[in-house]
């Protein structure tokens, strides 16, 4: 288990990476950390390894207070964006270094590492360096380097990020097996919110050195707390929509919905996803008007962008169920949220 207790890293000019940050990750957890650039999550995983000291707060480690301690003393593996692997090393020396830091003998390193490397598929490619290998088998390297030490816990910054598309999910799925294998707990950074809603157990998303919102992807996907965390997360962004609310009546994008129960009179932000919406070619009550202006193929179905007099609205349709350009449609909701002062108001 791995928690964090008030944690905070401000650097040199009064740049405040993480901000009193408190979290509990679970024996055998996948954690991902998920936010845009800049906002502390690889901050954050380096200061759980020991590769950055925290300017106040504790990270403990199974119940141990490793604030203090050095890395090599924290029983965590990390692998690297770049995987970091000793070019004039072979892949068995590669995988077999913590070991040897460890004075593990020669030989036990060696079978250490060649039964690792069967594990993943690279007993051939033992005696080859890192120059001589692909981007997913310099990958597989750099797990097998972390496995052989037998962590207590796998700490990942971004290390598919310099795969290609396809391979990439290959990739994510050899992982998730790999993680569930082992029974490790596990932290991931990654800016790819495809990623985190397909490998994790839960998520933290992150703005600004802060934790906006942790959950499980289907929390954080269908509810999510603020209107940062609603457009960050998808495929296809959410849609945000002005609105006001006035005498039990909401309205939006040229529409008139029912007000929810309880919510009171005011301005609001409302929010529909595309996958949600269903696209209509007759006007219905409760749907918002529009005219088709841009179609977009996303294989199996296709996005509808509708323009309002008022904003753009998205819906995603059934490959082939798409309205030409320049036909007049209706976006009707199956399934909205509102927010208020950035945060969620409904349901």
């Amino acid at each position: 288990m791995i928690s964090l207790h008030g944690l905070t890293k401000v650097f040199a000019g009064g740049v405040r990476a993480l901000d009193a940050l408190d979290l509990t990750i679970a024996d055998g957890e996948f954690f991902a950390l998920l936010g845009p650039s800049g906002c502390g999550k690889t901050t954050l995983l380096r200061t759980i390894a020991g590769l950055e000291t925290p300017t106040s707060g504790s990270v403990r480690i199974n119940a141990t207070d490793v604030t203090a301690l050095p890395p090599g003393r924290r029983d965590v593996a990390m692998v690297f964006q770049d995987y970091a692997l000793f070019p004039h090393m072979t892949v068995s020396e590669n995988i077999a270094y913590p070991l040897r830091i460890r004075k593990v003998p020669r030989l036990e390193r060696a079978a250490k590492a060649a039964e690792v490397a069967r594990r993943l598929s690279l007993p051939d490619l033992l005696h080859r360096r890192p120059a001589q290998l692909s981007g997913g088998q310099q990958q597989r390297v750099a797990l097998a380097r972390a496995i052989a030490c037998h962590p207590t816990a796998f700490l990942f910054d971004e290390p598919l990020s310099n795969l290609d598309a396809r391979l990439r999910l290959e990739a994510r799925t050899f992982l998730k097996r790999l993680q569930r294998e082992l029974a490790v707990t596990t932290v991931f950074v990654t800016h790819d919110q495809a990623e985190a809603l397909a490998l994790a157990d839960r998520i933290a998303v992150m703005s600004h050195g802060r934790m906006i919102q942790i959950g499980t992807p289907a929390e954080v996907f269908q509810r999510p707390a603020t209107t940062f965390v609603a457009a960050f997360i998808g495929s296809t962004p959410m849609n945000l929509l002005p609105g006001k609310i006035t005498s039990g009546a909401l309205h939006v994008a040229g529409a008139t919905l029912p007000a929810p129960a309880g919510v009171p009179d005011g301005d609001l932000v409302y929010g529909a996803r595309p996958e949600y919406l269903e696209l209509l070619l007759e006007a219905r009550p409760g749907a918002f008007p529009g005219t088709v202006s841009v179609l977009e193929n996303l294989g199996t179905s296709t996005l509808v962008t509708l323009e309002t007099d008022a904003t753009l609205i998205q819906a995603v349709v059934p490959e082939g169920d798409e309205p030409p350009i320049g036909t007049p449609a209706w976006a009707l909701p199956r399934r909205s949220l509102l927010y208020r002062d950035d945060r969620l108001l409904h349901p």
